[in-house]
């Protein structure tokens, strides 16, 4: 009894309490939340890494693509062109009106590089001057006379113009509508007949044979125009292109050849709205300015083929001329062109080959394709040159068929002047697409020899060409 009652007294007593926490279990829940504290940290330092270890791998890739887009904004900008608000007066009521001007700046404008092509392994120049010490000293050739069949070109002239041929289909009717009081009105058989040359001379209509038919210059710029040697001459009708300065010019060559741009009012109109104002000399730059009045076509294409191909005409005493459509800024030097493209070789006639086709039946094609003429007036000029015979044949006396005819340089020789006579007659009478028609009468006219036919990459040094920039406005009635 009082053993066991002494083990009870011995006994201790352990108080348990829920409200107390369980030590066990609060360093459990330490550790929990102390590993989930470390593995929060650690989700964190793993997405930091693979951001910058991709960000390590792809940086070229991001960097390409910020330039990109820097260059896309930049290229936006320079593509946007700037307008310009000009005063404008009415020509009709002369009230003064706001008009937005388009600017769009020619890329090529004043260049003066050499363009250049591989012959046989080596590099060189696609025209070939002489140097510039040579350019000062060169001279008109005065007394070189051409060796040339034909002696003396007469230029037909007619009472009654508007005269039809009983003999021309009703289709070819359409055509000659286009001739009037300045063209005179030439029937299929006088066409046919202007090619024959007959003993050294030729009879063959040519424009300028009546006071009444249009083409109208004061007499002050005749008297000019008639005071020319050699003249290098442009136009621009219904307010078409700009008036590009030609550059790379000789002192020698400003001082001995004319530069001459045909205008009509429309034109002058347009281009001192813009402010490129003629001046009291009647110049701009070295462009003597040409005022015509009274043009004879409605079709300013037409219009603008009076210049391009009756330089003789326009120039009686002038020796040579350099036509220069209005698309083109000349970049070298005149005479300097005249001794590389015609004394160099023994040429009367330069003009360029067409740089895509050769075939006019393919060339026609291409006209239709691009809206340059519509297919019912070019059916009617193949199917005449099918009639005549005009072979499919790219090359005639060697040389290649088509030109592209941007570009001509010329000595007024009868012949030549006789070829520019039946090539504007056959743009009077068919379509104003020139490249139709020269391989035509370059295949009619086999007298004709002395011609240069200069690659597409001498055109291109000759000229940097600008395109079109605006639309020229025809004339009505």
């Amino acid at each position: 009894m009082s053993s066991s009652s002494s083990m009870l007294n011995n006994s201790v007593s352990i108080t348990v309490s829920d409200d107390e926490p369980d030590e066990f279990a609060n360093k459990l829940r330490a550790r929990a939340r102390r590993k989930r504290k470390k593995y929060a940290l650690r989700g964190k330092t793993g997405f930091s890494h693979i951001v910058l270890k991709k960000l390590l791998r792809w940086w070229p890739f991001l960097l390409f693509l910020l330039a990109a887009g820097l260059l896309i904004f930049e290229a936006s900008r320079i593509g946007r062109r700037p307008s310009s608000v000009v005063k404008n007066s009415n020509p009709v009521t002369g009230n003064k009106t706001d008009k937005v001007v388009e600017k769009k700046p020619p890329t090529n404008l004043n260049r003066l590089d050499l363009v250049t092509h591989v012959v046989h392994g080596v590099r060189e120049p696609c025209l070939k001057l002489l140097p510039a010490e040579g350019l000062e000293h060169l001279d008109f050739p005065m007394d070189k006379v051409p060796a040339d069949p034909i002696k003396r070109v007469v230029y037909i002239t007619e009472a009654n113009p508007a005269s039809l041929d009983d003999g021309m289909p009703y289709e070819l009717h359409l055509g000659a509508s286009r001739f009037n009081l300045f063209t005179g009105n030439q029937t299929l058989k006088q066409r046919d007949e202007s090619f024959k040359v007959k003993g050294a001379g030729a009879s063959i209509h040519c424009g300028f044979y009546s006071d009444k038919g249009g083409f109208r210059i004061s007499v002050e710029d005749r008297s000019y125009m008639e005071s020319c040697k050699a003249v290098v001459s442009t136009c621009a009708f219904g307010g078409g292109d700009d008036l590009y300065q030609p550059i790379g010019m000789s002192e020698s060559s400003l001082k001995k050849v004319c530069f001459v741009a045909f205008w009509d009012e429309i034109t002058l109109a347009s281009q001192e709205a813009d402010g490129h104002k003629v001046g009291d000399d009647r110049y701009i730059g070295k462009w003597r300015i040409i005022l015509v009045k009274n043009l004879p076509f409605t079709d300013q294409r037409l219009n603008g083929k009076i210049p391009k191909m009756l330089a003789h005409r326009l120039f009686p005493s002038s020796r040579y001329s350099i036509w220069v459509d209005s698309k083109s800024q000349l970049r070298r030097d005149p005479l300097g062109v005249l001794e590389a493209l015609l004394w160099r070789s023994n040429s009367v006639l330069a003009i360029s080959e067409h740089g895509a086709r050769s075939s006019v039946y393919d060339e026609a094609k291409a006209v239709v394709k691009k809206n340059k003429a519509t297919p019912e007036e070019v059916a009617v000029q193949i199917a005449q040159y099918r009639q005549d015979g005009l072979p499919e044949d790219k090359r005639f006396n060697g040389k290649k068929a088509l030109s592209e005819a941007s570009i001509i340089v010329r000595e007024h020789t009868p012949s030549t002047n006789l070829l520019m006579c039946l090539w504007f007659n056959e743009v009077v009478r068919f379509t104003s697409r020139d490249q139709l028609s020269f391989p035509y009468v370059l295949w009619r006219f086999k007298e004709f020899k002395n011609i240069n036919m200069f690659p597409v990459c001498t055109r291109k040094d000759l000229v940097n060409s600008m395109g079109h920039i605006r639309k020229a406005k025809p004339l009505t009635g």
